[in-house]
This record gives C-alpha cells, sequence and structure tokens, in this order.
C-alpha cells in the first residue's frame, strides 16, 4: 500500500524510471506516445486510434485532436498535468490532484498503456518501470516553483541538448517560456502568474540553484546519452 496519501487540491512530483535503470524510450514514436498518454489520460475517457495521433504528431507536431475531444478532457479531469520532462530512462511530471485517487488512477492508466504498447513493440515481456510511480508531495510555493525549474533543467544534462533544453521538444519548457502547445491539456498558471512575464521565469529557470536544493531530497537520474 502506498504511503503517501494524495489530497484533492494538492500538488506532487510524480517520476519513476526504467526497470534497471534501463531505457524506457527507444524513438521519437515512444516519447510521443508517452507524452499523448500524460496529455489525453487525465480525463477516464478511452481513447481509440492512439497510434494514429502518435504518427500524426510526427509529421505534423499535433494529435489533431479535435476542440470538442480537448474540452471534454478539460471539464473531467481527474488529474492536471502542470509541467513534465521526458527523459531516456525516466520522466518527471508535476500533477494536480483534482479528485480522490485522480492522481493513481491517471497515473496507473499512464503506465500501464505505455508499458503494454512498448512490450508489444519490441516483444519483450515483465516490467518495465521500476516499480510502482514515485510521488512527493509539494509542500509549499517555494517548492513548487524550484521542482519546476529543476524538471525543466533536466534535458540539459543530456549532451545533445546541453544549454539547449528550451529547444527540447519533450519538455514543456518551451511551453512555459514560448507558446503552450497544448491548451487546457497543460496548465502552467500557477507557476507561470507569479512572474511578470516568460522571460522572467526563463531566467529563474537558468539562475536558480535548483539541482543543489532538490539533488538530497528528490529522484535525481543523471542522462549523459
Amino acid at each position: 500500500m502506498r504511503k503517501l496519501q494524495f489530497t484533492e487540491g494538492e500538488y506532487y512530483h510524480i517520476y519513476n524510471r526504467g526497470n534497471h535503470k534501463k531505457e524506457i524510450f527507444f524513438s521519437e514514436a515512444d516519447y510521443a506516445r508517452f507524452l499523448f498518454l500524460v496529455l489525453f489520460f487525465q480525463a477516464p475517457f478511452t481513447i481509440y486510434n492512439i497510434s494514429r495521433s502518435v504518427s500524426a504528431f510526427l509529421r505534423k507536431g499535433s494529435f489533431g485532436a479535435t476542440k470538442s475531444t480537448i474540452q471534454e478532457i478539460t471539464k473531467n479531469k481527474i488529474a492536471e498535468l502542470v509541467a513534465f520532462a521526458l527523459m531516456p530512462n525516466h520522466f518527471h511530471l508535476v500533477v494536480h490532484e483534482r479528485t480522490p485517487n485522480g492522481i493513481s488512477r491517471y497515473m496507473q492508466r499512464v503506465q500501464d498503456a505505455y508499458t503494454k504498447s512498448f512490450n508489444t513493440k519490441y516483444q519483450m515481456i515483465g516490467h518495465l518501470f521500476q516499480g510502482p510511480f514515485h510521488a512527493v508531495h509539494i509542500a509549499d510555493n517555494e517548492q513548487l516553483l524550484h521542482l519546476s525549474a529543476y524538471i525543466h533543467r533536466n534535458p540539459n544534462e543530456l549532451r545533445k541538448w546541453h544549454a539547449k533544453e528550451e529547444k527540447y521538444l519533450w519538455s514543456s519548457y518551451q511551453d512555459y517560456i514560448k507558446n503552450n502547445r497544448w491548451g487546457n491539456l497543460l496548465n502552467p498558471q500557477i507557476i507561470l502568474e507569479q512572474y511578470e512575464n516568460q522571460r522572467e521565469y526563463a531566467d529563474f529557470v537558468k539562475t536558480s540553484g535548483t539541482k543543489d536544493i532538490l539533488d538530497n531530497d528528490h529522484f535525481i537520474e543523471t542522462d549523459t546519452n
């Protein structure tokens, strides 16, 4: 049984990594599928033709969802996505608990759906992730701000993306400092409304001592690929 009990209205750092620290994303299609799941599974609806949506994203940069679909998800969220970063062997999310057991239901669907697809695609069996997802309650506003900065700086650990994290496709950082690609499927306002503009937030991310603050308290996984 999970020791942490989720509380409606609170925010949480949700994270997990591959079993034995192995990679969980082998291709851009894998990243796109997981991203689709964390965006569209915020409401407890059955989603069909996920592979078609992933293919559309890889071709056009959009999952091609209709306005009515996004509106229905927005109205019926059981958990709300605030920030994310998908890395080769782990992921980080900031999620708002909207309804009782919302995050637990949301993450179980995301991980189960992704694992099933991954194992089928690569002809694997067994656990993809290192057990159930991990969760840390975000105790106050300062922790929320620094955690968002830490998550958005994560891609900086990748050689290919060093000092270019604002261009990393599989993070919400560009949605914070440029245009929000996902509309109501991503809600950064609780963080952005505390800054004069997007540039001020970007400066905070670049200059904060976030990594030093969080290293002792949170899951840290350094990638050098």
